[in-house]
């Protein structure tokens, strides 16, 4: 499943890649690949190839309502998410379609995306932050570090695979997400359903970061602040819940000691010419607009505590296995 807001040289690239894949050459009919045209332009083709299907929305429908058309419109056992600015290696499905087939009780498999480049790490995997937060986990770290298959929290979204037998139990992508932490919600939800999730090395993609909607613009610091609020409401035990806003002003604390080292998102944001005062409107914007939902939030969190398989001291035990300091989400 490939969501495009672009028809240009990059999903050209990521369509490329896919057509070079090992799994392709031992069956020809071993998957499919459906993209996802949000631009509202029309000029995606599915090409002469036949494995590429396009679905045109008349504009921006958000990556997780384009993903869950996309798999919808499927029947296959496994779903496979890319973003359109990223290429995969050869060898990049097989190894993914091999780990699932070996793990029937794990639900998300997570790749090995690296950076353009191919030196240094995007993500092996996602960890979280004590306000919710999602971080790529060895964000900015040699590859070499994370040559062994290990569980992980949840994929990134960026490329991942799914089991559709998960999703079919937990649902999709969250629609009200629109863009950002669909993937952490995901996961979450997974979680809590008793699926697990694994890192697989050897998966390689090479992923251009943030290239679609940018790496530190105001949308993302919208979509991604309101999108925390959201998971955090319906995911959170209670214990971890009430300390969220706590730890969400220790964040914006470092968030701001950042800004004068040069380094974080607050340093993008401002190197991306915002101003620092945008930020605290953004906040707050995001938060009333988490207000405002909180009754289909609420409900949500109803019905993932009444399907849980997983009890909360075990929920808890999780997450801080998988942890990521706030001082770390504001500086990488």
């Amino acid at each position: 499943m490939v969501p495009t807001l672009s028809a240009g040289d990059p999903l050209a690239a990521c369509l490329g890649s896919l057509e070079r894949q090992t799994l392709a050459q031992q069956n020809s009919n071993a998957f499919e690949v459906i993209v996802v045209d949000n631009s509202g332009s029309g000029l995606v083709r599915a090409g002469s190839g036949g494995r590429v299907r396009v679905i045109v929305n008349p504009h921006n429908m958000g990556f997780g309502p384009a993903v869950n058309q996309a798999i919808r419109d499927s029947t296959s056992p496994y779903v496979v998410t890319l973003n359109d600015d990223a290429v995969a290696e050869p060898r990049w499905l097989e190894t993914l379609v091999r780990a699932a087939d070996a793990n029937p009780k794990v639900g998300m498999f997570a790749s090995e995306v690296r950076l353009e480049g191919g030196q240094l790490l995007d993500s092996a995997g996602m960890l979280i932050a004590a306000d919710g937060t999602g971080k790529q986990r060895g964000h900015h770290q040699p590859v070499n570090g994370f040559t062994v298959p290990s569980q992980s929290l949840f994929p990134s979204g960026s490329a991942a695979l799914y089991r559709r037998a998960m999703l079919d139990q937990i649902g999709l992508f969250d629609d009200d997400f629109f863009i950002y932490c669909e993937d952490v919600d995901l996961g979450l939800r997974a979680q809590w359903a008793g699926w697990e999730c694994l890192y697989v090395s050897g998966a390689v993609v090479e992923h251009s970061y943030s290239q679609s909607a940018g790496r530190a613009s105001a949308l993302k610091a919208y979509y991604v602040e309101r999108n925390r609020i959201y998971t955090i409401v319906k995911n959170f035990p209670l214990r971890m819940l009430w300390r969220a806003p706590f730890a969400s002003m220790v964040r914006y604390l470092w968030h701001v000691i950042s800004l004068g080292t040069g380094q974080g998102k607050t340093s993008e944001f401002r190197q991306a010419g915002n101003t620092f005062a945008l930020l605290p409107f953004l906040v707050l914007r995001a938060h009333a607009a988490a207000i405002l939902r909180l009754p289909r939030l609420l409900r949500e969190r109803r019905r993932i505590r009444a399907s849980r398989r997983v009890g909360v001291k075990q929920f808890v035990e999780l997450l801080e296995r998988h942890t990521i300091s706030l001082r770390q989400v504001a500086t990488l």
